[in-house]
């Protein structure tokens, strides 16, 4: 569980100390991209805390979200249409309900635990 959340610090503080900068007409790539690695970041330490963690299904789903969102933003772009939209809300809102579950875990344990 400790990887994912290293690999997340590594690359937050990768970020912050290099001067690269995206073009404008990627961004809407990057943030889905983004908002993808943290759904599937998110879901693994669920996962985790639940005992159901598998990586391959870890793996896989970060790599799937990744491409499926992509191709989201990029027929949208074709098309004329926000599509990327769709992503962002549906990534979004996965994203909100793996954290309300964690929360939700972790205070049980820790209700569980200052019981005992």
């Amino acid at each position: 569980m400790w990887l994912p959340i290293m690999g997340l610090v590594i690359g937050v503080i990768i970020g912050l100390l290099t001067d690269i900068t995206i073009p404008e007409e990627y961004s809407n790539y990057l943030s889905i991209a983004i908002l993808a690695a943290l759904d599937t970041l998110f879901g693994g330490i669920r996962a985790q805390l639940q005992n159901i963690y598998d990586e391959k299904v870890f793996v896989s789903g970060f790599f799937f979200n990744i491409v499926l969102a992509a191709s989201l933003a990029f027929l949208g772009v074709h098309l004329g249409v926000d599509l990327y939209l769709a992503a962002v809300f549906a990534f979004g809102v996965r994203l909100f309900q793996n954290i309300a579950v964690i929360r939700r875990i972790i205070l049980t344990k820790w209700s569980t635990t200052s019981e005992k």
